[in-house]
């Protein structure tokens, strides 16, 4: 089985990564959410509630900086002779625009993906190494891009086709599907809520709350956000990664 780590990037660079990914112990594999990730509208805030597109395109717009705590959960896909498996994960991540973001894994194992929008830092604590890669080579189809995007939601249109799904768990869902998939990810799907003052007394900024993929190996994998702080001011290092002491870095 493929490994469970790092999954917000798993569409883009699947040859780069794939043979040092394989070698790695299989976790609850990362968003994101996806990057870690995340529209320029021309229509000023509405007094109804918008539908989930249109909160997407408002959090992408209106949010530019976040922190969160995060669980997670990937549930394998089912077998005739067993159930599937459930493996949970938890950390707590950081975004700020244009693509930057810290996923950092605390349970059950020692865990981060760092992006300073140019380099990304996939740092194993277990293994003792980190891994450096172009953002750029990443990016694009793949969970992180709805965390970690500049804000255009036309630029999101261009790699996902997004369809409005209906309201559950009192969340708005938008449905991702990958324009041109290699088969990696199957489907995205971002839950979001209103939470947070908006522009004007009458709005509220709507939530990043739920991110789900299911893979191509049927995997499915959900990012619970909690505690999430809107537009906050994190400093520059929180997007830097220094490797510790002795450990192995491999470089492009």
């Amino acid at each position: 089985m493929a490994s469970e780590k790092f999954w917000c990037l798993r569409a883009l660079n699947k040859r780069s990564l794939r043979s040092r990914l394989l070698k790695m112990k299989a976790i609850p594999h990362l968003l994101w959410l996806s990057v870690v990730w995340l529209c320029v509208v021309p229509s000023s805030w509405a007094q109804s509630t918008p539908d989930a597109i249109e909160s997407l395109s408002q959090f992408l717009k209106f949010t530019n900086s976040g922190r969160a705590q995060f669980s997670q959960v990937v549930v394998g896909s089912s077998k005739a002779d067993q159930a599937p498996r459930r493996k949970t994960s938890s950390g707590t991540f950081e975004f700020q625009r244009p693509q930057q973001f810290r996923f950092t894994y605390q349970k059950p194992f020692v865990q981060a993906m760092v992006s300073d929008g140019q380099w990304l830092w996939l740092f194993d604590a277990d293994l003792n190494q980190v891994t450096m890669r172009k953002q750029n080579q990443l990016l694009g189809q793949t969970p992180a891009a709805f965390i970690s995007s500049s804000g255009d939601l036309k630029a999101l249109q261009a790699e996902f086709n997004l369809k409005v799904e209906s309201d559950s768990e009192g969340l708005q869902w938008v449905k991702a599907t990958p324009k041109q998939s290699d088969g990696a990810v199957q489907v995205i799907r971002v839950g979001l809520k209103l939470g947070v003052n908006g522009p004007n007394s009458a709005s509220q900024i709507p939530v990043l709350t739920v991110l789900e993929i299911v893979d191509g190996l049927g995997q499915t994998s959900r990012l619970n956000f909690q505690n999430f702080e809107a537009n906050v001011k994190l400093s520059p290092e929180t997007f830097q990664f220094k490797a510790p002491a002795g450990v192995q870095v491999i470089r492009p």
